[in-house]
Protein backbone atom coordinates (compact mmCIF):
# COMPACT_ATOMS: atom_id res chain seq x y z
CA UNK A 1 0.00 0.00 0.00
CA UNK A 2 1.03 3.23 -1.11
CA UNK A 3 1.77 6.20 1.20
CA UNK A 4 -0.99 7.74 -0.64
CA UNK A 5 -3.16 5.11 0.07
CA UNK A 6 -5.18 4.47 3.57
CA UNK A 7 -7.53 1.65 4.25
CA UNK A 8 -9.33 1.98 7.48
CA UNK A 9 -11.46 -0.55 8.79
CA UNK A 10 -14.35 0.34 11.55
CA UNK A 11 -16.33 -3.29 12.22
CA UNK A 12 -18.40 -4.12 8.95
CA UNK A 13 -17.40 -1.15 7.15
CA UNK A 14 -14.01 -0.52 5.22
CA UNK A 15 -12.86 2.73 3.86
CA UNK A 16 -10.26 3.40 1.39
CA UNK A 17 -8.78 6.74 0.91
CA UNK A 18 -6.39 7.22 -1.91
CA UNK A 19 -4.77 10.95 -2.23
CA UNK A 20 -4.36 12.43 -5.76
CA UNK A 21 -2.49 15.32 -6.57
CA UNK A 22 -5.04 16.97 -9.28
CA UNK A 23 -2.73 17.05 -12.35
CA UNK A 24 -0.88 14.27 -11.77
CA UNK A 25 -0.77 11.25 -14.75
CA UNK A 26 0.18 9.12 -11.78
CA UNK A 27 -2.79 10.00 -10.00
CA UNK A 28 -5.04 9.06 -12.79
CA UNK A 29 -3.14 5.67 -13.10
CA UNK A 30 -3.30 4.70 -9.29
CA UNK A 31 -7.17 5.71 -9.13
CA UNK A 32 -8.34 3.47 -12.16
CA UNK A 33 -6.05 0.41 -10.49
CA UNK A 34 -7.89 1.09 -7.31
CA UNK A 35 -11.18 0.70 -8.69
CA UNK A 36 -10.38 -2.05 -10.80
CA UNK A 37 -8.63 -4.24 -8.35
CA UNK A 38 -10.95 -3.03 -5.09
CA UNK A 39 -14.13 -3.46 -6.73
CA UNK A 40 -15.80 -1.17 -4.14
CA UNK A 41 -19.54 -0.90 -3.67
CA UNK A 42 -19.11 2.86 -3.85
CA UNK A 43 -16.88 5.33 -5.24
CA UNK A 44 -16.53 8.85 -3.35
CA UNK A 45 -14.73 11.58 -5.94
CA UNK A 46 -13.68 15.13 -4.22
CA UNK A 47 -16.70 17.10 -6.47
CA UNK A 48 -19.74 18.79 -6.07
CA UNK A 49 -22.36 18.64 -8.62
CA UNK A 50 -21.16 21.80 -9.98
CA UNK A 51 -17.65 20.96 -10.90
CA UNK A 52 -18.84 17.53 -11.97
CA UNK A 53 -21.04 18.96 -14.54
CA UNK A 54 -18.16 21.55 -16.15
CA UNK A 55 -15.70 18.12 -15.95
CA UNK A 56 -17.82 16.38 -18.38
CA UNK A 57 -19.31 19.17 -20.33
CA UNK A 58 -16.26 21.33 -21.54
CA UNK A 59 -18.80 23.65 -23.33
CA UNK A 60 -20.42 24.77 -20.08
CA UNK A 61 -18.87 27.88 -20.12
CA UNK A 62 -20.84 28.60 -23.18
CA UNK A 63 -23.74 29.09 -21.01
CA UNK A 64 -22.55 31.92 -18.81
CA UNK A 65 -24.94 34.85 -17.95
CA UNK A 66 -22.23 37.64 -16.88
CA UNK A 67 -25.20 39.71 -15.74
CA UNK A 68 -27.28 37.00 -13.68
CA UNK A 69 -23.49 36.59 -12.53
CA UNK A 70 -23.40 40.24 -11.47
CA UNK A 71 -26.89 40.41 -10.31
CA UNK A 72 -26.47 37.87 -8.13
CA UNK A 73 -23.77 39.21 -6.10
CA UNK A 74 -20.88 36.90 -7.31
CA UNK A 75 -18.54 38.80 -9.58
CA UNK A 76 -15.92 38.06 -7.23
CA UNK A 77 -16.57 34.65 -7.01
CA UNK A 78 -16.34 34.43 -10.67
CA UNK A 79 -13.33 35.84 -10.49
CA UNK A 80 -11.65 33.78 -8.16
CA UNK A 81 -13.23 30.25 -9.87
CA UNK A 82 -11.35 31.44 -12.81
CA UNK A 83 -7.88 32.53 -11.43
CA UNK A 84 -7.54 29.04 -9.90
CA UNK A 85 -8.87 26.85 -12.44
CA UNK A 86 -6.21 28.62 -14.19
CA UNK A 87 -3.38 27.94 -12.06
CA UNK A 88 -4.18 24.51 -11.73
CA UNK A 89 -4.34 24.10 -15.62
CA UNK A 90 -1.04 26.23 -15.42
CA UNK A 91 0.55 23.36 -13.70
CA UNK A 92 -0.63 20.51 -15.41
CA UNK A 93 1.09 21.62 -18.82
CA UNK A 94 4.26 20.13 -17.94
CA UNK A 95 2.10 16.56 -17.13
CA UNK A 96 -0.19 16.78 -20.07
CA UNK A 97 -3.14 16.05 -17.27
CA UNK A 98 -5.85 18.46 -16.98
CA UNK A 99 -7.33 19.52 -13.47
CA UNK A 100 -9.49 16.74 -12.16
CA UNK A 101 -8.80 14.08 -14.98
CA UNK A 102 -8.24 12.12 -11.84
CA UNK A 103 -11.74 11.94 -10.61
CA UNK A 104 -12.71 11.93 -14.29
CA UNK A 105 -10.59 8.63 -14.39
CA UNK A 106 -12.46 7.52 -11.21
CA UNK A 107 -15.70 8.36 -12.79
CA UNK A 108 -15.28 6.51 -16.00
CA UNK A 109 -13.45 3.59 -14.27
CA UNK A 110 -16.13 3.19 -11.84
CA UNK A 111 -19.05 3.23 -14.21
CA UNK A 112 -17.88 0.92 -16.34
CA UNK A 113 -18.13 -1.43 -13.41
CA UNK A 114 -21.91 -0.50 -12.50
CA UNK A 115 -20.21 0.59 -8.85
CA UNK A 116 -22.02 3.85 -7.24
CA UNK A 117 -20.53 7.21 -7.35
CA UNK A 118 -20.82 9.62 -4.85
CA UNK A 119 -19.75 13.42 -5.06
CA UNK A 120 -18.87 14.32 -1.30
CA UNK A 121 -17.18 18.16 -1.58
CA UNK A 122 -18.80 20.68 -1.23
CA UNK A 123 -19.99 23.55 -3.37
CA UNK A 124 -16.91 25.59 -4.71
CA UNK A 125 -19.53 28.60 -4.28
CA UNK A 126 -20.27 27.82 -0.66
CA UNK A 127 -16.33 27.67 -0.08
CA UNK A 128 -15.40 30.74 -1.61
CA UNK A 129 -18.27 32.54 0.06
CA UNK A 130 -17.32 31.17 3.41
CA UNK A 131 -13.91 32.13 3.06
CA UNK A 132 -14.59 36.06 2.00
CA UNK A 133 -17.03 36.34 4.44
CA UNK A 134 -15.23 34.94 7.39
CA UNK A 135 -12.19 37.05 6.50
CA UNK A 136 -11.52 40.50 8.25
CA UNK A 137 -10.64 43.35 6.08
CA UNK A 138 -7.30 43.06 6.47
CA UNK A 139 -7.33 39.09 5.43
CA UNK A 140 -9.72 39.83 2.20
CA UNK A 141 -7.37 41.99 1.05
CA UNK A 142 -4.25 39.58 1.46
CA UNK A 143 -6.93 37.02 -0.25
CA UNK A 144 -6.79 39.04 -3.15
CA UNK A 145 -3.36 40.24 -3.35
CA UNK A 146 -2.60 35.92 -3.43
CA UNK A 147 -5.34 35.18 -6.05
CA UNK A 148 -4.14 37.45 -8.33
CA UNK A 149 -0.35 36.53 -7.70
CA UNK A 150 -1.29 33.32 -8.53
CA UNK A 151 -2.84 34.24 -11.35
CA UNK A 152 0.31 36.18 -13.38
CA UNK A 153 3.03 33.95 -12.03
CA UNK A 154 4.43 32.19 -15.07
CA UNK A 155 7.03 29.63 -13.01
CA UNK A 156 6.75 26.07 -14.65
CA UNK A 157 6.39 23.17 -12.16
CA UNK A 158 7.93 20.25 -13.26
CA UNK A 159 6.17 16.93 -13.04
CA UNK A 160 8.70 15.78 -10.28
CA UNK A 161 7.52 18.66 -7.97
CA UNK A 162 3.92 18.00 -8.68
CA UNK A 163 4.32 14.28 -7.36
CA UNK A 164 5.98 15.49 -4.29
CA UNK A 165 3.16 17.70 -3.50
CA UNK A 166 1.14 14.10 -2.27
CA UNK A 167 4.10 13.24 -0.01
CA UNK A 168 3.17 13.97 3.96
CA UNK A 169 6.20 16.52 4.52
CA UNK A 170 5.90 18.27 1.28
CA UNK A 171 1.92 18.93 1.73
CA UNK A 172 2.70 19.50 5.52
CA UNK A 173 5.08 22.57 4.78
CA UNK A 174 2.39 24.18 2.37
CA UNK A 175 -0.66 23.82 4.71
CA UNK A 176 1.69 25.36 7.72
CA UNK A 177 2.78 28.08 5.63
CA UNK A 178 -1.06 28.50 4.15
CA UNK A 179 -1.99 28.23 7.48
CA UNK A 180 0.39 31.33 8.72
CA UNK A 181 -0.29 33.92 5.99
CA UNK A 182 -3.97 32.95 5.78
CA UNK A 183 -5.39 31.47 8.59
CA UNK A 184 -9.42 32.03 8.19
CA UNK A 185 -8.51 31.09 4.36
CA UNK A 186 -7.11 27.52 5.83
CA UNK A 187 -9.60 27.15 8.15
CA UNK A 188 -12.24 27.23 5.03
CA UNK A 189 -10.45 25.69 2.47
CA UNK A 190 -8.90 22.67 4.51
CA UNK A 191 -10.59 22.35 7.51
CA UNK A 192 -13.77 22.61 7.15
CA UNK A 193 -13.67 20.65 3.93
CA UNK A 194 -11.59 17.78 5.76
CA UNK A 195 -14.72 17.52 8.10
CA UNK A 196 -17.36 18.39 4.99
CA UNK A 197 -15.62 15.39 2.78
CA UNK A 198 -15.36 12.38 5.87
CA UNK A 199 -18.88 13.56 6.81
CA UNK A 200 -19.81 12.60 3.04
CA UNK A 201 -17.40 9.69 2.63
CA UNK A 202 -18.83 8.49 6.36
CA UNK A 203 -22.68 8.34 5.28
CA UNK A 204 -21.79 6.71 1.66
CA UNK A 205 -23.88 3.55 1.39
CA UNK A 206 -21.97 0.25 1.33
CA UNK A 207 -19.77 -1.78 3.45
CA UNK A 208 -16.91 -1.10 1.01
CA UNK A 209 -15.76 2.41 0.10
CA UNK A 210 -13.05 4.21 -2.12
CA UNK A 211 -12.59 7.43 -1.41
CA UNK A 212 -10.62 9.99 -3.81
CA UNK A 213 -9.47 12.86 -3.03
CA UNK A 214 -6.46 15.55 -2.60
CA UNK A 215 -3.47 14.09 -0.74
CA UNK A 216 -3.71 17.11 1.34
CA UNK A 217 -7.01 15.80 2.69
CA UNK A 218 -5.84 12.70 3.99
CA UNK A 219 -4.97 13.09 7.80
CA UNK A 220 -7.88 15.76 8.03
CA UNK A 221 -10.63 13.12 7.00
CA UNK A 222 -8.99 10.23 8.53
CA UNK A 223 -8.52 11.22 11.66
CA UNK A 224 -12.58 12.68 11.31
CA UNK A 225 -13.48 9.45 10.09
CA UNK A 226 -12.25 7.58 13.07
CA UNK A 227 -13.54 10.14 15.17
CA UNK A 228 -16.78 9.18 13.69
CA UNK A 229 -16.21 5.52 14.66
CA UNK A 230 -15.55 6.19 18.10
CA UNK A 231 -18.99 8.52 18.73
CA UNK A 232 -16.45 11.37 19.77
CA UNK A 233 -17.72 13.74 16.65
CA UNK A 234 -21.17 14.17 15.08
CA UNK A 235 -20.93 13.76 11.14
CA UNK A 236 -23.31 16.90 10.98
CA UNK A 237 -22.40 19.24 7.90
CA UNK A 238 -25.42 21.42 8.35
CA UNK A 239 -23.28 24.75 9.80
CA UNK A 240 -20.73 24.51 7.27
CA UNK A 241 -23.01 23.38 4.53
CA UNK A 242 -24.56 27.31 4.32
CA UNK A 243 -22.59 31.14 4.09
CA UNK A 244 -22.72 32.30 7.68
CA UNK A 245 -25.40 35.30 7.97
CA UNK A 246 -24.05 38.14 8.67
CA UNK A 247 -24.25 39.75 12.38
CA UNK A 248 -26.57 41.51 13.09
CA UNK A 249 -23.75 44.52 14.64
CA UNK A 250 -22.29 44.18 10.78
CA UNK A 251 -26.25 44.36 9.36
CA UNK A 252 -26.57 47.20 11.52
CA UNK A 253 -23.22 48.82 10.91
CA UNK A 254 -23.81 48.75 6.91
CA UNK A 255 -26.52 51.00 7.27
CA UNK A 256 -25.73 53.02 10.24
CA UNK A 257 -23.01 55.12 8.17
CA UNK A 258 -24.69 55.88 5.28
CA UNK A 259 -27.24 57.31 7.58
CA UNK A 260 -25.01 59.12 9.52
CA UNK A 261 -23.05 60.63 6.37
CA UNK A 262 -26.35 61.98 5.01
CA UNK A 263 -27.53 63.05 8.51
CA UNK A 264 -24.01 65.10 9.05
CA UNK A 265 -24.80 66.61 4.86
CA UNK A 266 -28.24 67.71 6.21
CA UNK A 267 -27.27 69.10 9.31
CA UNK A 268 -24.51 71.10 7.24
CA UNK A 269 -27.36 72.81 4.85
CA UNK A 270 -29.61 73.10 8.18
CA UNK A 271 -27.03 74.52 10.82
CA UNK A 272 -23.96 75.79 8.44
CA UNK A 273 -26.10 77.10 5.57
CA UNK A 274 -26.11 76.56 1.59
CA UNK A 275 -22.29 77.04 1.36
CA UNK A 276 -21.28 74.47 4.41
CA UNK A 277 -24.19 71.89 3.22
CA UNK A 278 -22.92 72.84 -0.29
CA UNK A 279 -18.96 71.52 0.51
CA UNK A 280 -19.73 68.53 2.63
CA UNK A 281 -22.14 66.97 -0.47
CA UNK A 282 -19.54 67.99 -2.91
CA UNK A 283 -16.29 66.54 -1.11
CA UNK A 284 -18.99 63.29 -0.66
CA UNK A 285 -19.72 63.66 -4.48
CA UNK A 286 -16.53 64.73 -6.03
CA UNK A 287 -14.08 61.85 -4.41
CA UNK A 288 -17.04 58.80 -4.82
CA UNK A 289 -17.38 59.64 -8.79
CA UNK A 290 -13.74 60.91 -9.02
CA UNK A 291 -12.27 57.70 -7.92
CA UNK A 292 -15.13 54.89 -9.12
CA UNK A 293 -14.19 56.87 -12.69
CA UNK A 294 -10.49 56.49 -12.71
CA UNK A 295 -11.25 52.87 -11.21
CA UNK A 296 -13.27 52.23 -14.53
CA UNK A 297 -11.21 53.99 -16.69
CA UNK A 298 -7.79 51.79 -16.04
CA UNK A 299 -10.63 48.81 -16.22
CA UNK A 300 -10.58 49.59 -19.95
CA UNK A 301 -14.53 50.57 -19.27
CA UNK A 302 -16.42 52.14 -22.23
CA UNK A 303 -17.23 55.40 -21.70
CA UNK A 304 -20.86 55.05 -20.97
CA UNK A 305 -19.63 52.79 -18.38
CA UNK A 306 -17.26 55.21 -16.88
CA UNK A 307 -19.95 58.04 -17.00
CA UNK A 308 -22.50 55.39 -15.10
CA UNK A 309 -19.71 54.56 -12.27
CA UNK A 310 -19.16 58.34 -11.79
CA UNK A 311 -22.54 59.29 -11.56
CA UNK A 312 -23.70 55.84 -9.31
CA UNK A 313 -20.96 56.00 -6.61
CA UNK A 314 -22.05 58.64 -4.87
CA UNK A 315 -25.66 57.06 -4.41
CA UNK A 316 -24.83 53.20 -4.49
CA UNK A 317 -22.03 53.80 -1.47
CA UNK A 318 -25.29 55.35 0.57
CA UNK A 319 -27.03 51.97 -0.19
CA UNK A 320 -25.47 48.40 0.90
CA UNK A 321 -28.29 46.63 -1.19
CA UNK A 322 -26.54 47.53 -4.28
CA UNK A 323 -22.67 48.42 -5.33
CA UNK A 324 -21.23 50.52 -7.72
CA UNK A 325 -19.38 47.52 -9.47
CA UNK A 326 -22.79 45.84 -10.52
CA UNK A 327 -24.30 48.62 -12.00
CA UNK A 328 -20.95 49.29 -13.67
CA UNK A 329 -20.57 45.70 -14.56
CA UNK A 330 -23.82 45.52 -16.17
CA UNK A 331 -23.47 48.43 -18.45
CA UNK A 332 -20.15 47.14 -19.59
CA UNK A 333 -22.27 44.14 -20.54
CA UNK A 334 -24.85 45.97 -22.35
CA UNK A 335 -22.45 48.10 -24.23
CA UNK A 336 -19.91 45.46 -24.96
CA UNK A 337 -21.83 42.37 -25.16
CA UNK A 338 -19.52 39.58 -24.90
CA UNK A 339 -18.75 36.67 -27.96
CA UNK A 340 -18.62 33.43 -28.12
CA UNK A 341 -14.66 33.91 -28.26
CA UNK A 342 -14.97 35.34 -25.22
CA UNK A 343 -15.87 32.06 -23.32
CA UNK A 344 -13.90 29.41 -25.16
CA UNK A 345 -10.86 31.44 -24.23
CA UNK A 346 -11.45 32.84 -20.56
CA UNK A 347 -9.65 30.38 -18.33
CA UNK A 348 -6.27 31.05 -20.82
CA UNK A 349 -6.46 34.75 -21.07
CA UNK A 350 -6.96 35.54 -17.44
CA UNK A 351 -3.01 34.65 -17.16
CA UNK A 352 -2.56 37.70 -18.83
CA UNK A 353 -2.86 41.50 -18.54
CA UNK A 354 -3.42 41.78 -21.99
CA UNK A 355 -5.79 39.27 -22.33
CA UNK A 356 -7.54 40.34 -20.22
CA UNK A 357 -8.43 43.21 -21.63
CA UNK A 358 -9.07 42.03 -24.80
CA UNK A 359 -11.28 39.06 -23.54
CA UNK A 360 -14.60 40.67 -22.52
CA UNK A 361 -15.60 38.88 -20.33
CA UNK A 362 -12.36 39.07 -18.09
CA UNK A 363 -13.10 43.15 -18.83
CA UNK A 364 -16.60 43.30 -17.52
CA UNK A 365 -14.90 41.42 -14.06
CA UNK A 366 -12.09 44.68 -13.93
CA UNK A 367 -14.50 47.32 -14.34
CA UNK A 368 -16.80 45.25 -11.54
CA UNK A 369 -13.58 44.73 -9.42
CA UNK A 370 -12.20 48.11 -10.15
CA UNK A 371 -15.03 51.07 -10.24
CA UNK A 372 -15.93 49.22 -6.77
CA UNK A 373 -12.37 49.57 -5.05
CA UNK A 374 -12.58 53.29 -6.13
CA UNK A 375 -15.66 53.59 -5.11
CA UNK A 376 -14.19 52.40 -1.59
CA UNK A 377 -11.40 54.72 -1.74
CA UNK A 378 -13.99 56.97 -2.59
CA UNK A 379 -16.47 56.52 0.54
CA UNK A 380 -13.23 56.80 3.47
CA UNK A 381 -11.87 59.87 1.70
CA UNK A 382 -15.31 61.75 1.30
CA UNK A 383 -16.81 60.36 4.70
CA UNK A 384 -13.07 61.51 6.42
CA UNK A 385 -13.90 65.11 4.19
CA UNK A 386 -17.38 65.43 5.92
CA UNK A 387 -16.28 64.19 9.85
CA UNK A 388 -13.59 67.20 9.54
CA UNK A 389 -15.82 69.45 9.29
CA UNK A 390 -17.55 68.55 11.80
CA UNK A 391 -15.92 71.33 14.26
CA UNK A 392 -16.82 73.95 12.24
CA UNK A 393 -20.37 72.53 12.55
CA UNK A 394 -20.83 72.08 15.86
CA UNK A 395 -19.30 75.93 16.65
CA UNK A 396 -22.26 76.93 14.39
CA UNK A 397 -24.16 75.15 16.62
CA UNK A 398 -23.35 76.28 19.63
Amino acid sequence: MSQTEKELIFGQKKITLIGTAHVSKESCEEVVKAVNEKSPDCVAIELDEGRYKSLNDPESWRNLDIIKVLKNHQGFLLMANLVLSSFQRRMGQNTGVKPGDEMRAADKAAKEKGINVELVDRPIQVTLRRAWAKNSLWGKCKLLSSLFASAFDKEEVSGEEIEKLKVSSEMDSMMAGLSEYLPTVKEVLIDERDFYLASKIWNCKGENVLAVLGAGHLPGVQKHLESFAANSEKSDISEISEVPPKKIGAKIAAWIIPILIVALIAAGFYFGGRSKGSDMLGSWIFWNALLAGIGTIIAGGHPVTIIVGAVGAPVTSLCPLVGVGMLTGIVQAIVCKPKVADLETLQDDITSVKSIYKNRILRILLVFFLSSIGSSVGTFIGGAAIVKSLPDLIRKIL
